[in-house]
């Protein structure tokens, strides 16, 4: 059965964790989608959640959900702020859309510790500093 299904794969999807704000006492982080396809995406959902060892013990996050009606070409959605103690952990994005009737789904993890200045980039779309996977 599953070998019936298509392969749908995603392409030109990205999620960034960017740098939104700066002050002596704190860092403002958010995280985005951004859609670099020349046609919209729509009914998009993602689900996020952090996981993984922090002083020994294994962490968890809670497990949000987010809906998205539609994401237009060339553009970007807030998802969610995420919390630089969370930088330690794999931080995970299971993001699922439709173009027509053919659904796409991929996960992005974003590393412990894989969110540092050394890998920073100026995010498409965005224009901020932060950190993409695509």
């Amino acid at each position: 059965m599953k070998k019936d299904l298509p392969e749908n794969n995603v392409k030109d999807i990205a999620i960034a964790v960017a740098l939104e704000s700066e002050s002596v006492e704190s860092k403002v982080w958010y995280v985005y989608l951004i859609n670099l396809k020349n046609e919209p995406i729509e009914n998009v959902l993602i689900t996020s959640k952090g996981y993984g060892e922090k002083d020994g013990e294994q962490v968890k996050t809670s497990t949000l959900r987010h809906m998205i009606p539609l994401v237009d070409s060339k553009a970007y959605k807030l998802i969610e702020p995420i919390d630089e103690q969370t930088f330690g952990l794999n931080n995970e994005y299971w993001l699922s859309y439709y173009i027509g009737k053919d659904i796409f789904d991929k996960k992005f993890i974003f590393l412990p510790e894989s969110i540092v200045e050394m890998n920073f980039i100026k995010i498409p779309v965005l224009n901020k500093p932060g950190v993409m996977i695509k």
